[in-house]
């Protein structure tokens, strides 16, 4: 596919263009805008910018986690929850700090215009309503393969680009199935892009075919919320962003604004009787689903049948903004036909008279195999193509969001001729999502969970910023400003845990008086006050009263005193972890390269050989976490690459000393 002149006029030149407008494409346009580039972002419909086509919710288990490491790269999913959240919540308080989870929910049309209003207002970006159809390419510089030069919108207007960042959502061929009726639709009734997936195909990619769902909405006044559980957000809340504003936005909790309650509800016997009685009129077991769908987020008469034990599912009330009474219905998702919906929502207490207002609906569409990819997220078959988000085969919005800014920076570096920022399992949830993805694949819906990462100790949410903010600001992204404040923060925390180190608690009156309080056993000798904080019992907060009134912990706030805690108390099994991250980093570091040919390599399995030359691999720790490449395949690719780099410095000897190769 060669573009000339002629393929049709050239209505702008850009460096980077970027298809679809949601959660990925929101933060691959701003990346690449950010960090000086020429982009344009195309959306099928301009009032579709950051929809929320399923919960009204940012973060949750592992995806709160995500959200503050795109913050602390400089992404704007973060600042876009706080200015628009009507209701926080910390997750997992009652498990240790690895798995605390940040979540929001959000006002759904607020959030989608603060965002769109972000695009439009970012120097360096356009916004532009229309449906790309084909990506266009030349012959790669080198003369081997195809790089990207120009996208064409359905109605034949071409656009000249260095750079194509794909993040298609469930747009691609997508096809709604609700019961027995399936129609060609995106997401929330929308336009859905139907010819793009060839042209995907036509470069090489392999397209396969997922499928995702939705609950029903309801109108709230149809409600009766003395019949459910009341589910209050925490206070004082807290903010996805390490920086946030000085005068937040009032429209969120951040700012001000009003808390919403969510409710809780539950399915029961009789919802259960209607499902069952109508499984032969579910497309979801009837065969006229072909895409494979979410194994973590099921439908509710999947969930019926897989924990036939279950005599109820938690059913959320969860409002989709202040102005506004339509109420999401989480864990209700469904295909079933309208007709049952309605029945088996009357089922449930709280719901007997609600109005439906959008039916639940399963939604297929097309992706790519992310096997395909670079760990850049960039095309191993088009020069210049980077993918992210659904289309890569992950689910959620955070997961694309992440994806995104990934690959918007990495088409910005990529046209400034520097290195791709890769970050690896030991250094972000983003990094877990990207090389599960890349390295073995997924055959449905992936969603981040936190016993995906394997050193989520590591990888708190507490902690992005100290993981990610210097690496936000080589990019540019990260302001001097933000910068200064991280490092303003974090000399606070090292300050707090060096005091709390060094002083020794007396074991006089007062301290065991102190203990006796909070049922911890007295000392008899001085003992440093990082040792008692390590006591279960005893928090940084308690251990104040008996600590001099220094500046060092008295000017502490919540967040530092959160992470100088958590620093002090899980510090033995933190230091254990990041001696396992060091034998990560090492295998990460041997890298293959890439003009291997794996025919070549003796003593391995076809399986792996044929696995090895398809994924290729960056280094042996990626090589590893290939599906079916054995521990004996790796020793004997390590052998292999031994004598390889031998033989090349020999050569390398030889031919300085002038004697034949």
């Amino acid at each position: 596919m060669i573009v000339m002149e002629e393929s049709g006029r050239c209505f702008g030149e850009y460096d980077v263009a970027v298809i679809g407008a949601g959660h990925a494409g929101c933060e691959a346009a701003l990346a690449a805008a950010r960090m000086g580039f020429r982009t344009v972002v195309f959306a099928v419909t301009l009032d579709g910018v950051a929809n929320m086509a399923c919960n009204p919710s940012i973060g949750g288990t592992a995806k709160g986690q995500l959200v503050r490491e795109i913050d602390a790269l400089g992404g704007e999913m973060g600042r876009a929850a706080d200015a628009t959240a009507i209701q926080v919540r910390f997750l997992n308080r009652s498990k240790g700090p690895a798995v605390y989870s940040p979540r929001a929910q959000i006002d759904r049309r607020q959030y989608q215009i603060y965002m769109k209003h972000v695009l439009e207002t970012t120097p360096g970006l356009d916004l532009r309503q229309g449906e790309i159809t084909e990506i266009l390419t030349t012959a790669a510089e080198d003369g081997r393969g195809r790089r990207v030069c120009g996208v064409v919108t359905h109605l034949g207007a071409f656009y000249r680009c260095r750079c194509v960042v794909a993040c298609t959502g469930t747009y691609l061929k997508g096809r709604v199935i609700i019961g027995e009726n399936s129609y060609s639709s995106g997401p929330d009734g929308q336009f859905p892009a139907n010819r793009l997936s060839d042209s995907l195909r036509q470069l090489g990619h392999t397209i396969i075919r997922l499928k995702t769902g939705t609950p029903p909405r309801v109108n709230g006044l149809s409600i009766d919320y003395s019949r459910t559980e009341i589910q209050d957000g925490d206070e004082p809340g807290f903010t996805f962003s390490f920086c946030p504003p000085e005068k937040p936005d009032p429209r969120g909790v951040a700012g001000g604004g009003s808390v919403i309650p969510c409710y809780l509800t539950h399915t029961n016997a009789k919802t259960h009787e209607i499902i069952r009685e109508n499984l032969h009129r579910s497309p979801l077991f009837n065969g006229s689903i072909e895409g494979v769908g979410p194994r973590y987020c099921p439908s509710i008469e999947d969930k019926i049948m897989r924990f036939a034990d279950k005599d109820r599912h938690q059913i959320f009330l969860e409002p989709l903004g202040r102005e506004t009474e339509e109420v999401y219905l989480q864990g209700l998702s469904s295909s079933l036909p309208e007709d049952v919906q309605t029945d088996f929502v009357h089922s449930i207490a709280g719901l007997e008279n609600a109005s439906i207002m959008r039916p639940a609906y399963a939604i297929e569409y097309d992706a790519i195999d992310a096997t395909e990819l670079r760990l850049s997220l960039e095309s191993k078959l088009v020069d210049g193509l980077f993918c992210a988000g659904q289309i890569n085969g992950s689910s959620g919005y955070e997961e694309a969001a992440g994806q995104g800014l990934m690959a918007g920076i990495n088409a910005a570096l990529k046209l400034r001729g520097e290195p791709p920022l890769i970050l690896d399992r030991s250094e972000a949830y983003i990094g877990v999502l990207i090389d599960d993805l890349v390295t073995r694949g997924t055959k449905e819906p992936y969603r981040m969970m936190t016993s995906r990462a394997e050193y989520r100790l590591v990888l708190r949410q507490d902690n992005a910023d100290a993981r990610l903010t210097e690496k936000g600001r080589k990019t540019g992204l990260v302001s001097g400003e933000a910068i200064a404040r991280f490092r303003e923060k974090q000399a606070r925390i090292d300050r707090a845990i060096a005091f709390l180190s060094a002083y020794f608690v007396p074991p006089d009156g007062k301290t065991n008086s102190f203990l006796a309080k909070y049922s911890s056993a007295e000392i008899r000798t001085g003992v440093s006050a990082a040792d008692l904080l390590r006591r279960p019992e005893l928090t940084l907060e308690k251990l104040r009263e008996i600590l001099p009134a220094v500046p060092d912990v008295c000017e502490l706030g919540p967040t530092e005193a959160e992470q100088t805690e958590i620093r002090i108390k899980y510090s033995g099994y933190i230091q254990r972890e990041l001696v396992q991250v060091g034998q990560f980093r090492k295998r990460e570091r041997q890298r293959i390269p890439e003009d291997i040919n794996y025919a070549d390599v003796p003593s391995i399995s076809n399986e792996s050989r044929e696995k090895l030359n398809r994924i290729r691999p960056e280094s042996i720790g990626q090589a590893m976490r290939i599906l079916g490449v054995s521990p004996a395949d790796i020793a004997a690719l390590m052998v292999y690459l031994h004598k390889r780099e031998a033989g090349a410095a020999a050569d390398a000897e030889n031919a300085a000393e002038g004697r034949p190769i």
